[in-house]
Parts: structure tokens; sequence; C-alpha cells
């Protein structure tokens, strides 16, 4: 099987994503293929770009195709990452033509999924170009499916937030009214990471206006989350965390659109965390066409 550039190994069983993913599918047998291709016959077909975009997903995609048949060949004609245009060839395929049939459904699911999450992730990244602002993604993650489509982010340039709830400390909303206020959650934090030897671990505290942010600056935290605010809100809330010493870094979260998002980093937050590159991407279509 292949591996995810930069995935945790332990995090991620690709092998048993792929075979559940064809056996949802296949089930008891490509009756159609079966049924009208003589099991001889050979084939040749590439995999066609019909829109311009990020291609990622190429190594899940062969193995999809060896999972089925171990004889089918393959050729990438573009790297991970790439940038195609409509009309590109992307992959070339060769071996029995019910096996080639049998996975072009599941392959293709899943290189237009994480293609799509590259694009739209591209498409963000290009509209902040020239600040100093991160595009993150975040949780807002198909069931399964998150080392991989965070993988895709990482491709379409974007940066990864928290892969879990194990690996930073997110005081939410939710968290502050259980905990009674954002000291009271920050101080309970801090004690329990001292107590599991886990200091090394980053806090961030979401706010949704002005005195939370000065709660969040007396307590003390890694990075303040800025939610859902206005422009105006947001320039107000950078400039006054820019005043703390030692700042702490801003994020901001909600309702980051394309048309908005650049606003948005022209603010001077450092990190803009956006769910729509995961949750809303829209495929990149791909077609397998046999060869004449």
């Amino acid at each position: 099987m292949g591996r995810i550039p930069g995935d945790q190994p332990e995090a991620i069983d690709l092998a048993t994503l792929v075979r559940g993913a064809l056996a949802e599918d296949i089930a008891e047998g490509d009756i159609t293929s079966l049924a009208t291709i003589p099991a001889s016959r050979k084939a040749k077909a590439r995999l066609i770009a019909k829109a311009n975009g990020v291609v990622y997903g190429l190594e899940i995609a062969r193995d999809v195709f060896l999972v089925v048949d171990p004889t089918v060949r393959f050729e990438a004609k573009v790297r991970e990452g790439a940038n195609v245009s409509a009309g590109d060839e992307i992959m070339t395929l060769s071996g029995p033509a019910r096996s080639i049939l049998s996975a072009e459904r599941t392959a293709l699911n899943f290189l237009q999924r994480l293609s799509g999450i590259a694009t739209l992730t591209a498409q963000y990244v290009e509209a902040i170009a020239g600040t100093d602002t991160k595009i993150l993604d975040t949780r807002k993650t198909t069931p399964g499916w998150r080392m991989i489509e965070k993988a895709a982010v990482r491709a379409g340039g974007g940066q990864n937030h928290r892969i879990g709830l194990w690996d930073m400390v997110l005081i939410k909303e939710n968290h502050i009214r259980a905990a009674g206020s954002i000291s009271k959650a920050v101080r309970a934090c801090r004690q329990w990471l001292a107590d599991n030897n886990r200091e090394n671990v980053k806090i961030e505290v979401e706010t949704t206006n002005m005195a939370e942010i000065e709660e969040a600056l007396r307590i003390g935290c890694d990075r303040i989350m800025l939610d859902n605010m206005s422009l105006p809100e947001t320039r107000d809330a950078v400039e006054r965390i820019r005043r703390e010493s030692p700042a702490p870094e801003i994020e901001a979260s909600g309702n980051m659109t394309l048309d908005r998002v650049r606003a948005v980093a022209e603010t001077g937050v450092n990190f803009i965390s956006v769910g729509a590159i995961t949750h809303s991407a829209p495929v990149l279509d791909v077609s397998l066409l046999f060869s004449s």
C-alpha cells in the first residue's frame, strides 16, 4: 500500500480503507463486467482531467487497482500536487479489462474527492497570496478519511490545524461554559497538561468579543481564535492582541469564503481556518477512458 506523505502511520490504515471501499462496491462481484467482458480481454485506459485543478490521490487510486488485480500496470503522468488543465492525461493503465472496470469507480472516488480538496485549498491559498497568513483546515472531515483529506490540504498549499482532539488544546464556547470561564478553563488545562507530562502542547482559546479577548490575554495562551467576527472587529482584535508582550498567535475562523478571505488576511492574522476546504469541496472531474 502507498503511504500518505507526512502522515502518522498509526493514525490511518490505508489498506483497510481501500479494501472497505472496494467491498461495499464490488461485494460478490462486478456482474456487468463478468457478463459482458471475456476474462482474457486486455485493455489500455487513460485517466483524463475534465477540469482545471490540483491532483492528489494518485497513489491511493493506484492501490485500488492493485488490490483488485496485482497484474494491472500503471504510469502516473503527473506528480501528486500538480496543477492540471482540462484534457490533461493524469495516468495510464493496462491489464485485464474486467479488473480495470471493477476498480474504476472506487479509484475515481478517492482521486476526485482528494483532488477537489487540494484544488479548493489552492484557491484559498492563492486568494491570500502576498500576505503572511496561512490557510488551516479543521476537523470537519469525512469519518475515516481525515488523514488523507488533511494530506490533500497540504498538497493544495494549506496547513493542518490539530489532527484530532489529542494533539492541541482548543478551548471552545462549550468548554468555557462548562468550566465557568476562560480563565478557569485555561488553568484546568495547564494543570492537566502538567500532570500528564504534556507541557509542550499548545493552548488555544476561542473568543467572540473583546471582553473574552481581554480575559484570554490576562490568563495567557498560545493562540487566540477570533470566531465569526466582522472585519472591523477582527482589525480591532488584532491591534489589541499585538500590543501584548509576548503576543499570542491569532487565528480567524467562521464564514471564510473565497470572496472574503483576503480582506481577513489583510487584518494581520497569522492563520485563517476554513472548514469548507474539507467539508464542502467539489470533486475534481476525472474520467477513465479505454483507448481504442
